[in-house]
């Protein structure tokens, strides 16, 4: 009976460290992406970021082919093609509108605006989807949509709008669909979803933006972002899959809630920006309201 305890004991410390991993992993991206958007155009640098965790996953997939590691994980069909599709499309335009608000925002604005991701995906969830929507979450909701509206205003006396930031939550609206559309299909392979999302998805936005006629200054930028991208994005999402299987959905929520606010220590350390009032006042508004939304059954947060 002890032995079993001590496993259980062991097995939720494990995930719970999985957890907080993928959060710390994944709030490495605003900060990186907006030092680096001074040597990569911004839908370049969306589609090397996709490609990057592709990349990284490969290398995963073909380690685990030599070792022959048993697995149980059920491929994708053509039935869930409809939802693939949307889902590498959503990932086109979201890191896209993310970087281009990164260029007219601080880096800790934008991490804290990440959050909108929550209500995004709540309101596709019970308009489009018909899910049901808790009275516990629908206050996440109000106090996560406050903190944004404090931190999308420039001046607050004079009611100018930070485009950046409208950029981001737009962003977040656009991965509150992909979310949607993931859900349907999480239940097959984490490792090949994060494959195409990778692939398909970082190859379209490499497209667009050679056509709009971005184009490489730095080769080295290229390796750079690649390697934000297969942290920040593919083992983010790797991991988190699996500490969700240890702990289950609501409490890695929990965990995994912390990661704007690593991303926002991260973003005031290496730029030095000194946040204006209202920044604290949304911060804490915010924290209310993630933890809130933490609290309630999630709704397939962060399938990056």
């Amino acid at each position: 009976m002890r032995t079993d305890t001590f496993m259980k004991d062991h097995s939720v410390k494990s995930g719970i460290l999985l957890a907080l991993l993928a959060a710390a992993l994944y709030a490495i991206n605003s900060p990186l992406s907006k030092l680096l958007l001074g040597y990569m155009p911004s839908t370049l640098m969306a589609g090397f970021l996709y490609v990057g965790a592709g990349a990284g996953m490969s290398v995963i997939a073909f380690i685990r082919k030599c070792r022959k590691t048993e697995q149980s994980e059920m491929k994708l069909t053509k039935r869930e093609l409809p939802y693939t599709a949307a889902m590498i499309l959503l990932d086109i335009a979201a890191p896209v509108c993310l970087l281009f608000g990164l260029k007219s925002t601080t880096a800790a604005n934008a991490a804290l605006l990440n959050n909108f991701e929550i209500v995004a995906t709540a309101i596709v969830a019970l308009v489009v989807f018909k899910e049901k929507i808790s009275v516990r979450l629908w206050f996440g909701i109000l106090f996560v949509t406050l903190s944004c509206a404090l931190l999308s205003f420039e001046d607050i006396s004079g009611l100018q709008f930070s485009f950046g930031s409208l950029f981001i939550l737009l962003a977040c609206v656009f991965w509150g669909f992909e979310n949607n559309c993931t859900r349907k299909i999480s239940l097959k392979d984490p490792l090949q979803i994060v494959l195409l999302k990778g692939i398909f998805s970082g190859i379209g936005s490499i497209v667009i933006g050679l056509c709009l006629g971005e184009r490489i200054t730095a080769l080295w930028s290229v390796f750079a972002v690649m390697g934000v991208g297969f942290v920040a994005y593919g083992l983010s999402i790797f991991f988190y899959v699996y500490a969700q299987r240890i702990l289950g959905a609501a409490r890695t929520s929990a965990y995994y809630a912390v990661a704007p606010f690593i991303g926002t220590f991260l973003s005031l350390l290496m730029f030095r920006e000194i946040p204006r009032n209202t920044y604290f006042m949304a911060l804490g508004l915010m924290v209310i309201g993630a933890w809130l939304a933490s609290q309630d059954k999630p709704i397939f947060k962060k399938n990056r």
